[in-house]
């Protein structure tokens, strides 16, 4: 799975960690997504993928289950 919603394009990106001694260390941060079927907000149709939790929390589409 490629970690990217389908609803908002969220994906994974490159931060640096930062120590006290003001190290930097470059680590990747993945987004909070989940495989499911869905449906967007006022249409019927059914589609499979990976959602993020935001646009599930927010209303922006609705799970089938």
């Amino acid at each position: 799975m490629a970690n990217i919603c389908l609803v908002c394009d969220k994906r994974p990106r490159v931060v640096n960690s930062v120590s006290n001694a003001n190290n930097r260390v470059k680590h990747w941060v993945y987004p909070n997504v989940h495989k499911m079927r869905f449906s967007y907000k006022g249409q019927q149709t059914v589609k499979r993928g990976a959602v993020c939790t935001k646009c599930l929390k927010s209303g922006k589409i609705k799970k089938v289950v």
